[in-house]
């Protein structure tokens, strides 16, 4: 008798859907941070993780969510904004959100200095000027011209991850950096698939959409002529 009567107190207390909870308690932990969120509508997420991650603060990937570890004891209107970012419909509104979670001040890692940006090393820049060209090239084919005309670079530092997006970042333009492992070990061929795969994040960015391969992630890579899948391992 006593579990079923807390059992509709729980129930008594639901706000659209959700539990009740403290939004006045500060998160210590990803499944604490992750119960704030669901409070404020967030949904379809099973997990959260904290990263370090200075350069996609939030992601989301098959149902787990990656939050940057400073986000725990940001104020409600941040997390309000994440949930914003990650459930609104509108574009606009995911815009809006994605400001204040840029805008927040997320600080350096303190587990290893700061390195400076990465540039394209004076042998590579052939190729990426090459790259460059095959960016405006799939901007205007596949794309339809939305793309912003973005940096594409040759990375020596990147050892496992075929390529990455950067979004805007602490006063840096967003950018796409291609592995100079990846070129040598696979060929320009594959090089212009992860370059796709790349651009669709770009995509994401620019529209709002929390960078990942969730199904919007995976619905616009078959629309440009690729697989959404996730992998990112050099051989």
């Amino acid at each position: 008798m006593v579990l079923r009567a807390l059992i509709r107190r729980l129930r008594g207390s639901r706000d659209s859907g959700q539990l009740a909870l403290d939004l006045t308690a500060v998160p210590r932990t990803g499944a604490e941070l992750l119960a704030r969120l669901n409070a404020m509508g967030l949904h379809g997420v099973r997990s959260l993780s904290l990263t370090r991650n200075r350069s996609v603060m939030v992601s989301v990937t098959a149902g787990e969510l990656r939050v940057h570890r400073a986000f725990l004891d940001a104020p409600e209107a941040v997390h309000r904004a994440i949930v914003r970012f990650l459930v609104a419909h509108r574009r606009a509104d995911r815009l809006a959100a994605r400001k204040v979670l840029v805008a927040y001040p997320v600080g350096a890692d303190d587990r290893r200095p700061a390195r400076a940006p990465e540039r394209t090393h004076p042998d590579d820049e052939a190729i990426a000027a090459k790259l460059s060209e095959w960016h405006a090239r799939y901007n205007t084919e596949r794309f339809k011209g939305s793309l912003k005309k973005v940096q594409v670079r040759v990375s020596r530092r990147m050892r496992t991850r075929l390529g990455h997006y950067m979004p805007t970042q602490q006063g840096r333009p967003p950018e796409i950096a291609i592995s100079r492992r990846h070129l040598k070990r696979h060929g320009f061929a594959d090089a212009l698939e992860t370059l796709l795969h790349e651009m669709v994040h770009q995509w994401q960015d620019e529209n709002g959409h929390p960078l990942g391969h969730d199904r919007d992630f995976r619905l616009k890579a078959k629309s440009v002529g690729i697989t959404g899948s996730a992998k990112r391992v050099v051989d």
